[in-house]
């Protein structure tokens, strides 16, 4: 084999192999399904995602250690009272699943009352980074989130509290109307 082909061979099968790493780490996009999630609540009960199914869920990565994330959380709550009965378009009510990325349990939980998280869909809470859901949802920062509508596909991506009080105004039956008045 002459040095030519060797040099052309090396430079296709680098081609690939970037090809291929960069397929494999596409990111979550609107339009996506969301990829399931199951795991145990924070109160010992089994969780699976697609149990929410019919309701607009907005699954929020975050840790009691993050303080962008806890700056957030009141406003996360403020929106959670304010849509969790309301009709969407594609979805009956709002609810949150929070997906901690914390590694003490204790913390965790003391975090989840200081902020007053009162949805049930706690998750994660002692498996740091390492939690499941992360790595297929590909989170490698926080707060980190993704707006799913009741038919399981995601609608928005990392939206922070005013960003997703306005996707969820448009998403309301009759919402966009609504949003144009406002």
């Amino acid at each position: 084999m002459n040095s030519r082909y060797k040099i052309k061979l090396l430079i296709f099968f680098s081609f690939l192999s970037l090809l291929s790493l960069s397929l494999h780490a596409q990111q979550l996009k609107p339009g996506d399904k969301a990829p399931e999630i199951q795991q145990e609540l924070i109160t010992g009960e089994n969780f699976k995602l697609s149990d929410l199914r019919g309701k607009v869920v907005l699954i929020d990565f975050w840790a009691g250690w993050c303080k962008p994330c806890r700056k957030e959380n009141p406003e996360i709550v403020k929106l959670y009272k304010k849509y969790k009965d309301e009709e969407f378009e594609n979805g009956n009510g709002f609810t949150i699943v929070s997906v901690s990325l914390d590694f003490s349990q204790k913390l965790w939980k003391k975090a989840i009352e200081q902020d007053k998280l009162e949805w049930p869909y706690h998750i994660g809470g002692k498996m740091g980074w390492k939690n499941p859901a992360a790595k297929k949802y590909q989170v490698t920062s926080i707060p980190n989130s993704f707006l799913v509508d009741g038919d399981g596909v995601i609608i928005e991506v990392n939206l922070r509290a005013d960003d997703l009080e306005k996707t969820l105004k448009k998403q309301k039956k009759g919402g966009f109307f609504f949003f144009l008045r406002n």
